[in-house]
């Protein structure tokens, strides 16, 4: 396993739509094992492979770290797709492709998610709270939607000038 880069905002590789898992392979198993060490590594509750520069449809999420509450292993999502979505959550929110932001963002307060695992299963999980929002926040990164896209215009130029300034000082 390797730690990999994470992928900064305002880089344009955020923006691309991933395309889909055609075969669950090596490169595939190897990729996931990489971004759950990276994942770690960086504190993080959820990570896109597009975050890591891969431009592919998967993401993964740590059910303890995103305050599921349970003692799952990382749980892996390859093509998801969110199928359901009831009531309404607020609270803040973070990325690890934005370091050091936290906003305000209106979620669903449950989810229904479907999915290919490593294995090759298709399967729905249905999920509420912080985990319900992580599936919701690693889906956009799949789409090329980021947590900037959440906010008004006033605080998005805040948050670009707050990574630059955090660029010139790394």
């Amino acid at each position: 396993m390797a730690v990999l880069d994470i992928v900064i905002f305002p880089d344009p590789r955020l923006r691309q739509v991933s395309r889909p898992v055609e075969e669950i392979d090596d490169r595939i198993r190897e990729l996931v094992a990489d971004m759950q060490e990276t994942m770690y590594v960086n504190e993080g509750a959820g990570l896109a492979a597009i975050q890591v520069g891969a431009p592919v449809r998967v993401f993964i999420a740590d059910p303890v770290l995103a305050g599921g509450g349970r003692e799952d292993p990382t749980l892996v999502y390859i093509n998801p797709k969110i199928v359901r979505q009831e009531g309404e959550q607020d609270g803040d929110e973070g990325c690890l492709s934005f370091p050091g932001v936290f906003v305000p963002v209106g979620r669903p307060a449950k989810v229904t998610i479907s999915a290919t695992g490593l294995d090759g299963e298709v399967f729905e999980q249905e999920a509420d709270g912080i985990l319900a929002r992580a599936f919701c926040h690693e889906t956009e990164h799949l789409d090329g939607e980021l947590l900037i896209d959440k906010v008004g215009r006033l605080k998005a130029q805040s948050i670009k000038r707050k990574l630059k300034r955090a660029a010139t000082k790394g």
